[in-house]
């Protein structure tokens, strides 16, 4: 699985604000969010004590462990080869700072790549799975970040609303300038605030990215 733009954005955006001592990964994929978490949470004045991750694919899973130890935080950072509802049953912890990329392709067709499928389509985690899973899992004063495509916001949110989770601020992404709003990058909490809603423009034009875009993401790539 390539890296996408998907999850660079998601954990270089989400908020650290809170100083969450313990970080949760959902679907962790080859592991970028937890260690992009694990970079950021490294230079604030009290680190994250734990980042735990969650994969079901068995390649993805053993590719994530290797990426966590030959990292500079595999101390902190662990992946569980185990399903979200699985971890949902055995694990009584909760986190201060949930975080998730999840596949969310709702098209009713499928390819003939079954693993590619299990990670891009959305009925491999159900957005109302997700977010009761999350309501359990996430601490009082915790937050959960994720990232899904525009079209799915009010969706999404009205399910978090069931479950008392309130959207507290959101980063509506655009590829340019002209082009429509692509992704929603959102935070929840149990505890409800102002919401406070921007924009993100990615390029300017072909491969011309927008300062905000470098701001937010240049400490993760090595040529920006």
């Amino acid at each position: 699985m390539k890296i996408g733009t998907d999850g660079v954005l998601l954990g270089a955006w989400a908020s650290l604000d809170r100083n969450p001592f313990s970080i949760l990964d959902i679907g962790a994929g080859t592991g970028v969010l937890s260690l992009i978490l694990a970079q950021r949470s490294n230079a604030l004045p009290i680190a994250a004590g734990i980042i735990d991750a969650i994969e079901i694919d068995d390649d993805a899973y053993e590719q994530c462990v290797e990426n966590f130890e030959q990292s500079p935080w595999g101390d902190r950072l662990f992946c569980y080869h185990a399903s979200l509802e699985e971890f949902v049953d055995e694990i009584e912890d909760q986190y201060d700072l949930i975080i998730c990329n999840p596949p969310f392709y709702t098209e009713d067709y499928k390819t003939k790549n079954e693993q590619r499928d299990l990670a891009r389509f959305q009925d491999a985690m159900p957005f109302e799975h997700l977010i009761k899973s999350v309501s359990k899992l996430l601490s009082e004063k915790g937050s959960f970040s994720v990232v899904i495509p525009f079209k799915e916001e009010d969706n999404f949110i009205s399910k978090a609303l069931e479950f008392n989770l309130f959207p507290n601020k959101i980063l509506h992404v655009k590829g340019n300038p002209t082009s429509k709003i692509k992704r929603s990058l959102i935070e929840f909490a149990f505890l409800k605030s102002e919401k406070d809603i921007k924009t993100l423009i990615i390029e300017t034009e072909r491969h011309q990215y927008t300062q905000d875009y470098i701001n937010l993401t240049q400490h993760f790539y090595l040529k920006m």
